[in-house]
């Protein structure tokens, strides 16, 4: 999933080189901080939310194949 939300983002960003995804695992779910440049912030999260949102359902779907829960959360 890690590589998934990463070759997503790199492709919506300015500086592909400052994207890093930091993969948490938990009890029921796995955990992805995705941290961008400040500039790039705008630009992952969209207006009203609808990139970060689509990010993440892109994610999840990847994620339900293996049966796995993924949670995305965007950091600046």
């Amino acid at each position: 999933m890690k590589e998934v939300l990463e070759i997503v983002v790199k492709a919506l960003v300015d500086s592909p080189d400052e994207v890093s995804v930091k993969e948490i695992a938990g009890d029921s779910a796995t955990i992805l901080e995705l941290r961008v440049a400040a500039d790039d912030m705008g630009k992952v999260i969209g207006k009203q939310g609808r990139i970060a949102k689509a990010v993440r359902t892109v994610v999840k779907a990847a994620a339900s194949r293996e049966n796995k829960r993924v949670v995305v959360e965007i950091i600046g």
